[in-house]
């Protein structure tokens, strides 16, 4: 995020999209809540009718994978209408002649055939957000697990810098992280072009640094995504898989060919319980829990905070950095840590961000990044003044309708998401009585008119297919979903993930485009 969560309730509108923020962040949502009681405007654009858009002054119910066209429209109305904070984009920002040049085809009416909503309700939208003193943009996976995922993110940074809502109090643009510590696990390195802190790996001045500090060589080559290294194994590139806080077989797309390549591979996973993924594993190793290990998380708004141990790991469980540590010195890195401690004051000599942040520092509070000195209180706001690197970047952004759109065999749209009463691939909440009895098992959403026409009622079983795979699964009549689109919660293995494309990728980031399956559906007898 590049403001805080406290921060949101100051603006003056609130633009939420692909984000179902009361059931997947709940305590969010409540602040969210807060705000609009307080008078505050709310602008929700989502597949679903979802809490939130009960509470908003404009709901844009669009087409899922439509969301570029959506912020671009909202940009040609702004500029159309003088809204535009011009002396933000010509002092702070680079691009903005070409941006206006691609967004003046956007009207209202074009997008709104394409979004398949009101041309006056984007109108209203870009006014509330546009005329706002502060506006504040909270999006989620529905806006990025897509292939064009990165270049929606893109245009919702357009969106901030064009109207100069970036660098203040009251604006930003805030992503909400799917689970706890993704954000810490990213500052860490765990992306594969990236050491600590975001330092390129392709550098030779911070791999130089890097080699310094652990008294190695590595590696100035970008290693493999998640999705990339699927693909690898069934090449004979990769041949071993260290799963660790993952469960791919429920999490990742298509799941039949994910299964498939973990079968061929030697692999390891360090978990809490034994997943679906680590069923198929060579070897499981046990993990300690956070309740039972010290060390730091970094939430969503990039605050590091302390994680105190309250009771012992049980049987052979460790933390995972001591599993790491020995793992590290059996394979010859002969390094020795006594603490979590120890290892974060590492952390801190070779990540910029984080040299001003201590234990010490951090036992009354948590404190956001960047954080470059122990005098240093933190910041909680990015990009004030100007953006970090220098002039905020406008780009251009044309639609791309999916490939999963448009096919006559699976003429319907399946999007994908969570549901408030169960946890990601449900690893620690499916094994929770009370918590199954309110959420026992996977469903389809279905509009009543599209029920009507396939014959199906409230609790019948349905098979749905696509060109993966196919799910049997109960359904469920709303309205919440428009006539040609569909819902299924990720959380079961046996659900949504069987059905999605594991084949295409976002460009830049790798990411499978989750939130569009083209499927067919019909009632089981």
């Amino acid at each position: 995020m590049t403001n805080s969560i406290a921060d949101i309730q100051t603006a003056d509108t609130m633009f939420i999209t692909g984000s179902n923020t009361t059931e997947n962040h709940p305590v969010i949502g409540a602040q969210l809540k807060r705000a609009i009681k307080a008078g505050k405007k709310l602008i929700v654009a989502d597949p679903r009718e979802i809490e939130m858009a009960e509470y908003a002054d404009v709901f844009l119910k669009i087409k899922p994978g439509t969301s570029v066209a959506l912020h671009n429209a909202m940009m040609n109305v702004i500029l159309e209408e003088g809204l535009e904070d011009k002396a933000y984009i010509q002092n702070t920002t680079e691009g903005f002649d070409e941006l206006k040049k691609v967004v003046e085809k956007y009207t209202p009416e074009y997008v709104a055939e394409i979004c398949e909503v009101d041309a006056e309700d984007i109108r209203k939208a870009a006014r509330l957000y546009g005329e706002a003193g502060t506006a504040t943009i909270i999006y989620c996976m529905g806006i990025t697990q897509h292939v064009t995922g990165t270049e929606s993110v893109m245009t919702l940074s357009n969106l901030a810098m064009l109207t100069g809502n970036l660098g203040k109090a009251g604006g930003g643009v805030n992503p909400l992280r799917g689970q706890n510590n993704v954000q810490g696990a990213c500052d860490m390195g765990a992306l594969p072009n990236v050491f600590t802190g975001y330092q390129p790996v392709t550098n030779e001045t911070i791999v130089k640094k890097f080699e310094d500090a652990w008294g190695v060589k590595l590696s100035d080559k970008p290693g493999l995504t998640i999705t990339d290294t699927v693909k690898a194994i069934e090449e004979d590139q990769v041949k071993m898989l260290y799963v660790f806080g993952e469960n791919p077989m429920v999490s990742d797309p298509d799941t039949h060919h994910v299964e498939k390549a973990l079968k061929k591979a030697f692999v390891v996973v360090q978990d809490l319980f034994l997943t679906e993924t680590a069923e198929l594993a060579d070897v499981v190793l046990p993990a300690a829990a956070f309740a039972e290990k010290d060390g730091t998380f970094v939430n969503t708004e990039r605050r590091v905070q302390r994680v105190r141990k309250a009771v012992d790991a049980p049987g052979e469980a460790k933390p995972d950095w001591v599993i790491f540590m020995e793992i590290m010195n059996r394979l010859g890195y002969e390094k020795q840590y006594d603490s979590a401690e120890e290892v974060f004051d590492e952390i801190r000599q070779v990540t910029p961000q984080y040299a001003g942040i201590s234990y010490q520092r951090l036992e009354e509070k948590g404190i956001a990044w960047p954080c470059p000195t122990e005098e240093h209180p933190g910041t909680p706001i990015l990009h004030i003044g100007k953006p970090a690197r220098g002039a905020g970047l406008l780009k251009a952004i044309e639609f791309v309708e999916s490939s999963e759109l448009g096919d006559p065999e699976y003429p319907l749209v399946l999007t994908t998401g969570r549901i408030l009463y169960q946890y990601h691939t449900r690893s620690m909440t499916g094994k929770t009585d009370g918590i199954n009895k309110m959420a026992p098992e996977s469903y389809i959403e279905i509009n009543p008119a599209l029920a009507a026409q396939k014959g199906i009622e409230e609790g019948d079983f349905v098979k749905v297919k696509s060109r993966r795979g196919e799910v049997k699964i109960k359904a469920k009549i709303t309205d919440r979903v428009e006539e040609n689109v569909l819902f299924i919660p990720f959380h079961w293995s046996e659900g949504a993930n069987v059905l999605t494309n594991g084949e295409e990728f976002d460009k830049f980031s790798k990411i499978p485009g989750l939130k569009v399956t083209g499927i067919t559906i019909e009632k089981l007898a």
